[in-house]
């Protein structure tokens, strides 16, 4: 098992060490391919490399020799595992491109050829909490990544010393690192901040309405070019694209047709026939799930468009259309939480139709970032964990055999107090479903929500997309609001848009224990030393992202020796070594600790086997633990003046995410905050974003140490912000401040 020694023409005697296998996928399991890898003569390559990166999926590269051994082409996406002399496994993962044939000469035979392959890993070490980056990510504005099952963080500490190995601290340049920092401020990418209810009153005719402040919307967070398209696949090629799904399919039900992805029925059993999206869906922000020409026969059982936060079982469906039978007809029936909700639909023979689930959290980020940092010897993490958030869903349903004019069906209209942070997408979960689809689609819309009152009382959802698709309205990104003909408000209706304002997301953070041990020492002047810059990976797609990021660099930026960097190349170590494990050097009377960035292994073709390992590590400031960062801060960053603006200030308290108007009057606006405040706190109105804890200031409107209030109207137009505060001296503040804008009658 492995591979030979080079010698020409050898084939039988060889003695084989490494051992690689790879999977085809055509059903006849994993192939030992080891006493093919040959590198290309006289190339002064080696047959056989794996390169680990911190953050990055590891790379392997090989060639193959496969004239002589009769062995097939492997094809992309093939599983391949590496394994070495002592059973360690060394690499798994698939071949991300096809194989390439590189021409090496003539032989008796005609000519010869090595194949050459990158793989790439599927279990890479990436220390960034939850979601995958793509390709097809489905996160709303940015790339964050899941946990692996598993997985350790710096738990891994190899200790040697000067024999073990050859230690170079060239990359070491004291002149070209990061200064030490006790006051560091960071900026990352444009963030949903206040959260904006704007109401106004239709009068019958007037159709467009310009929002007060532009909406927070994937295209303006990272990039102007950011595709608000998550998911997408028409299936036109009649293969499935396996960059996007996986299948689970044992009975063979599954198959593509002229109508797209077809199924015809299944084994019987819930989660077993299968169409899964490989990455999961962050439920922030306004996204529509749709599922596109759907055609469903009798009998049919099974769940389409499903967001499950489990396995695929309906019991972990939080949302989804249950499609069954009744008697000789076809239902799709709303599905949250396990449970039917709304209107039962039945679907005409031979009619197409578009499902949709709209899903709407106030929260743009659901899952925040991880930042890590070397402590004491050990890597620490900040930050994490999800944004809690309500939801509020809406399924409508639209015949394509009507006229594009109609109104889509809504048949269900409600919220979820408490939801997951993200789900798994499953297209398709076939108990016994017959019938076809021809596209799924999951889109970022943004961070608006459409709602209306009608005089009579009746509250609905206003839904907004294109022209064509049953809705009522289109909004641009830049806030401008278009009913559609025959859609317009009428008159007394109260239209409210709910959204997010944006601005750049920064942090400013300090080191008080290294603060005050400077001033004691007399260094007053100089006790505060900053450092402003940019996170540039993990993305910081809001503020706390950046005090995270902050957090970790202050942890070892205060160090004097925050600095060391280097390389170390050893063969056969008595462990495998991996990306985040720990070096702990002993050169001399110093030992040196620092994080492993990037492993390359390289098989030497030698007997007994030598395997040459090559460790980039670094600490500190010569490489952020995973961290990229560069300067200087945003241009376009407002940055705090004191670094206690942003941790003991505002922004500590929970933000009121639900806060709104529960009726307007010409004299008063009657608000609830959504929630009750802390013992000896309450709601502070303003009518301006700024100045909170001062009650002389000439934009105070009220405090109201209760969740139900009153706010007096003075004009048509008004604006009024509200934040949250304690009893705590100074008052700790929300974040941000929720804001009702209106435009009504007095």
């Amino acid at each position: 098992m492995g591979h030979p020694v080079l010698v020409t023409g050898l084939k039988n005697n060889e003695e084989i060490f490494v051992k690689l296998t790879i999977d085809n996928l055509d059903g006849a399991g994993a192939i030992d391919y080891s006493a093919a890898l040959s590198a290309p003569l006289g190339s002064g390559e080696t047959p056989l490399k794996i390169e680990r990166v911190l953050n990055t999926p590891s790379r392997c590269t090989l060639t193959l020799d496969l004239s002589a051994n009769g062995l097939p082409m492997p094809v992309r996406r093939g599983r391949i595992v590496v394994t070495s002399e002592r059973g360690a496994t060394l690499f798994t993962g698939y071949l991300a491109t096809e194989p390439v044939r590189i021409y090496v000469g003539v032989a008796t035979e005609g000519h010869v050829y090595r194949i050459a392959i990158t793989a790439v890993s599927d279990a890479a070490s990436l220390d960034k909490q939850p979601m995958p980056s793509f390709g097809t990510t489905l996160l709303g504005t940015g790339a964050v990544m899941l946990p692996l099952a598993g997985s350790t963080t710096g738990n891994v500490i190899h200790t040697l010393n000067d024999g073990d190995g050859t230690l170079a601290l060239t990359a070491l340049q004291m002149t070209n690192a990061r200064e030490v920092a006790n006051d560091v401020t960071l900026s990352g990418e444009i963030e949903a901040t206040t959260y904006i209810a704007e109401t106004f009153n239709g009068d019958g005719t007037t159709a467009a309405f310009q929002l007060s402040e532009t909406p927070f919307h994937p295209k303006n967070a990272v990039s102007a070019t950011s595709s608000t398209v998550l998911l997408s696949d028409s299936f036109e090629t009649g293969v499935l694209n396996q960059n996007i799904w996986k299948a689970s399919d044992p009975g063979s039900r599954l198959s593509f047709s002229g109508s797209g992805f077809t199924v015809q029925g299944g084994i019987g059993y819930d989660g077993q026939t299968t169409l899964t999206a490989l990455d999961a869906v962050e439920l922030g922000g306004s996204l529509v799930i749709e599922a596109a020409s759907v055609q469903l026969t009798a009998p049919s059982d099974g769940v389409i468009c499903g967001l499950y936060r489990g396995p695929t079982a309906r019991a972990n469906c939080f949302a989804g259309y249950n499609v069954r039978t009744s008697g000789s007809s076809v239902l799709v029936v709303p599905y949250v939480n396990g449970v039917e909700v709304g209107t039962a639909y039945t679907i005409q023979q031979g009619h197409k139709y578009t499902l949709r689930i709209r899903v709407y959290s106030p929260e743009a980020e659901r899952i925040l970032q991880t930042y890590y940092a070397m402590v004491d010897g050990a890597l620490v993490a900040f930050g994490g964990g999800e944004n809690g958030s309500p939801v509020s869903l809406v399924f409508d349903l639209q015949d394509l055999g009507v006229s594009s004019n109609t109104p889509a069906t809504v048949l269900y209209d409600g919220s979820v107090n408490v939801s997951p942070g993200f789900c798994t997408f499953v297209a398709v979960d076939s108990i016994q479903l017959t019938g076809s689809m021809r596209s799924f689609s999951i889109t970022q819309e943004g961070s608006a929500w459409i709602t209306s009152i009608l005089p009579s009382g009746v509250k609905r959802t206003r839904l907004f997309g294109s022209t064509g698709e049953g809705v009522d309205c289109q909004l641009s990104t830049t806030g401008k609001l278009t009913f559609f003909d025959g859609r317009i408000p009428v008159a007394g209706e109260r239209v409210t848009v709910t959204y997010r304002a944006c601005s750049r997301a920064v942090a400013r953070l300090e080191d008080a224990a290294s603060v005050n041990a400077a001033k004691s020492r007399g260094y007053a002047g100089t006790a505060s030393v900053r450092w402003l810059g940019k996170v540039v990976q993990p993305i910081a797609r809001s503020s706390v992202d950046c005090e995270s990021a902050a957090q970790a660099v202050l942890s070892f930026a205060a160090s004097s020796s925050c600095a060391i960097a280097g390389t170390y190349s050893m063969m056969n170590p008595a462990v495998d070594i991996q990306p985040r494990d720990i070096l702990s050097i002993t050169t001399g009377d110093t030992v040196l600790e620092g994080i492993v960035r990037k492993v390359d292994v390289v098989d030497t073709l030698s007997a007994p086997e030598v395997l040459n390992y090559k460790i980039t590590f670094a600490s500190g400031w010569a490489e952020a633990m995973g961290m990229k960062l560069s300067e200087p801060v945003a241009a376009d960053a407002q940055i705090p003046v004191t670094a206690s603006d942003t941790i003991s200030g505002p922004g500590t308290l929970t933000n009121l995410q639900q806060l709104q108007i529960v009726s307007a009057t010409a004299t008063v606006l009657q608000i609830d905050a959504g929630m009750d405040p802390p013992a000896g706190g309450g709601f502070e109105v303003r009518r301006t974003d700024f100045g909170f804890g001062s009650s002389t200031s000439p934009d105070f409107v009220l405090r109201s140490p209760v969740r139900g209030f009153a706010i007096p109207r003075t004009a048509q137009v008004e604006r009024y912000y509200v934040r949250m505060y304690d009893n705590s001296a100074p008052a700790k503040y929300s974040r941000f401040s929720s804001a009702i804008f209106v435009c009504l009658p007095v």
